[in-house]
C-alpha cells in the first residue's frame, strides 16, 4: 500500500473529501517525522514504535579503492514492530 491507497481507504472509511483525507495522512506523517527530528520516541500502542538510533564514528574503508576513510557519527530512524501486529502478521 502506498501514501495515495491510503489517502483513498482513509476517505472511503471515514467519509471524507480527498483534501481532508491528504491533511490528515501529511498531518500524522509529518508529527511523526518531526518528532523523530527532534530525537522523541513515537509509540503506537498495538502497531508499532519509532525511535531514532545513534552511532559513534568510526574507521572504514572505501570498498572500490580499500583506502582507509573516517566514517562520521549519525542518527537514524528505526521501526520497532508491536507485539500485536507480530501476531496479526504471522497468525
Amino acid at each position: 500500500m502506498n501514501k495515495l491507497e491510503l489517502i483513498e481507504t482513509l476517505r472511503n472509511h471515514a467519509g471524507l473529501t480527498k483534501s481532508e483525507a491528504k491533511a490528515v495522512i501529511k498531518t500524522f506523517f509529518g508529527t511523526i517525522s518531526d518528532a523523530l527530528a527532534k530525537g522523541d520516541r513515537v509509540e503506537i500502542r498495538g502497531l508499532c514504535s519509532f525511535y531514532v538510533k545513534k552511532y559513534k564514528a568510526y574507521a572504514g574503508r572505501n570498498p572500490k579503492t580499500g583506502e582507509p576513510t573516517q566514517v562520521k557519527s549519525k542518527k537514524l530512524p528505526f521501526f520497532k514492530c508491536g507485539k500485536e501486529l507480530k501476531e496479526r502478521v504471522d497468525y
